[in-house]
């Protein structure tokens, strides 16, 4: 038996339906039995890969943003370097070696930091990160950082923070939640509580019944978080994951188990959910703070920065077996039937801050 199917069942049977970010925030969170807290979800082993775990040149092109960042605030110290979600801690790992290379006094004269709600997580993180001259210190949560100059970067991050489903009725937008059918098993209803239209976009107010919205506060909070920190101290934000730059509308959230998609009601807390990331809604808070916003797709992101390059020069003296290999991760970490044009990028500061490979005009 799922312990934790049981467990919500049980909520739901004697308090009513959950909402769908409550649902959500049970499946990946829960102390005993959630996705994050039991689970090694990363890599071949595990139900999916990220970018850091396809390609070292992934860490290696995000640390050069990070120093140019760094130049182009003027070089402040102390500034904090920090990785908000960081997984394993591959792409800390590999983003603090090629600093060590590039600019040995950035990693002497900053702090690290990696902010980690998952214990079991943030030993992997320790455990990874031992061996090199930075000594991180781990952080839950943004609000905790020492008030200096950040340099944050989030992979990954906000497809997994939970989101609030609407649907249109004909009562006018009412919020999905999560509920027990007649055979016990767990489904979709439509609930009491509404939406103010005016958080909706224009070309959903005379969307059709049954379209979905999805809300993110969640979401919100941590951009206005980083986006208030880089306001009042300066520094820069990185922001890379699946989602779209411009608003819509429909049912994004899935389940991924064993680098395959699952049902969401199949096995809670057994597999990843997540949901796509809307990008235009997080550079409205971060505008909202008087930042600058640059929005890309990762292919562009990567190649702007030198992917290219760098893989030309990794593959230089290199045997076929490592020349293929490379072309692969170009390939799967570019290219635009992969994760090229899938995932997005969002770079924030503060007005006038040029950062690489956007125009200071974007």
């Amino acid at each position: 038996m799922n312990t934790l199917k049981d467990r919500i069942g049980r909520l739901i049977a004697s308090s009513g339906p959950i909402s769908v970010s409550d649902y959500m925030a049970m499946c990946l969170f829960d102390p005993e039995a959630g996705y994050y807290s039991t689970r090694e979800p990363f890599g071949t082993q595990g139900d999916f890969i990220t970018a850091p775990e396809i390609s070292q040149m992934f860490g290696e092109l995000l640390a050069v943003w990070a120093l140019s960042a760094w130049e182009a605030n003027g070089r402040p110290v102390p500034t904090m370097l920090a990785e908000i979600g960081p997984g394993r801690g591959t792409l800390m790992a590999d983003m603090l070696r090629t600093m060590n290379q590039l600019d040995p006094a950035f990693v002497i004269l900053s702090r690290v930091a990696l902010i980690e709600t998952s214990p079991r997580l943030a030993e992997i993180q320790r455990a990874k990160l031992a061996s090199g001259k930075a000594k991180p210190t781990w952080y839950t949560d943004v609000d905790s950082l020492p008030s200096v100059p950040l340099i944050i970067i989030g992979n990954e991050l906000f497809d997994a923070v939970p989101v609030r489903q609407f649907v249109r009725t004909e009562a006018g937008w009412r919020e999905r939640m999560v509920t027990l059918g007649e055979d016990g098993e767990l489904g979709f209803a439509v609930g009491m509580a509404g939406l103010d239209p005016a958080v909706l976009p224009p070309f959903a107010q005379e969307a059709p019944l049954g379209t979905i919205f999805e809300a993110a506060p969640a979401r919100t909070a941590i951009m206005d978080a980083i986006a208030a920190r880089v306001a009042s101290h300066g520094g820069a934000a990185l922001f890379i994951d699946y989602g779209h730059l411009e608003p819509g509308t429909g049912d994004t959230l899935q389940a991924m188990r064993g680098h395959d998609y699952a049902g969401v009601f199949d096995e809670p807390g057994k597999a990843d959910l997540t949901s796509h990331v809307d990008f235009a809604s997080l550079a409205d808070t971060a505008r909202g703070h008087g930042l600058d916003v640059h929005l890309s797709t990762q292919g562009e992101f990567l190649v702007g920065m030198g992917l290219l390059q760098r893989a030309g020069a990794l593959g230089a003296n290199a045997d076929d077996a490592v020349q293929t290999r490379l072309r692969s991760e170009v390939e799967r970490l570019a290219g635009p039937d992969q994760m090229g044009t899938l995932f997005k990028v969002m770079a924030v500061t503060r007005k006038g801050v040029a950062l690489p490979p956007f125009d200071a005009t974007d």
